[in-house]
Order: C-alpha cells, then structure tokens, then sequence
C-alpha cells in the first residue's frame, strides 16, 4: 500500500497497547495470503526468543529478539503468532507459526482467520 489503512493500523495500536491478543485477521501481503492471531510485538518478539533458544543450531539468535525494542508511536508490523500461510487446500505449517509482516506490504485484509477444508 503506498498509504497505510488506517483502520489496520488502529487494530494495531490497540494490540500493541496491550488491550487484546485475541484478535484474529487474514491479511495479503506480496501475494501471501496470511491468517492468525496478532499479538503486541513484545510478546512476539519473546516468543520467537524461546523457540531459537531451544534450538541447537539457532539458539545463538535467541539474544537477537530480546534485545528492547524501539517504542513506535504508530504500529508499522503485523505480529502474527499460531498463524499460517494459506496455500491451496493446507495451512503452512499446520501446526501455526510466527511471522511479522510490514503494514505498507498489506494490500487486502479482513478480521477473523480462515482454513481450508475438503469435507
């Protein structure tokens, strides 16, 4: 978007205030279509901090996500947590993960998630 959406970036600032996690949005950005929970992006931030420490091979990156973040007067990411990336009939991974996703690259959004389903 050469402009921000406004109303995507209150839903943003209010996550980030702490206010809700529960908000759940799908959102197209570079032609990924994305679909979770947001939440602020400390508790993002500290979640990804735990999973890289857990790993053998990544855990060096752990300090990275800790590290304190700069205080934004307006929300500039998405912080997605248990979310997918929809493609086709599956959610990748299954299971949810975690990703950030710049407001400027959002081109369409809706509230709420979605899945696929064969049945």
């Amino acid at each position: 978007m050469s402009k921000p959406d406004e109303l995507l970036v209150d839903i943003a600032a209010l996550v980030e205030s702490g206010h809700s996690n529960q908000m759940t949005l799908t959102v197209v950005a570079g032609g990924a279509v994305i679909t979770g929970r947001l939440a602020p992006e400390a508790v993002w931030r500290q979640r990804v901090s735990e999973v890289l420490a857990d790993s053998a091979r990544l855990s060096e990156f752990s300090a990275v996500f800790t590290a304190p973040t700069r205080v934004e007067k307006t929300p500039t990411h998405l912080h997605f947590h248990v979310a997918r990336i929809l493609q086709g009939t599956v959610g990748i991974p299954e299971t949810g993960g975690m990703y950030r996703v710049a407001i400027d690259d959002v081109s369409a959004w809706t509230m709420g998630d979605f899945s696929y389903s064969d049945r």
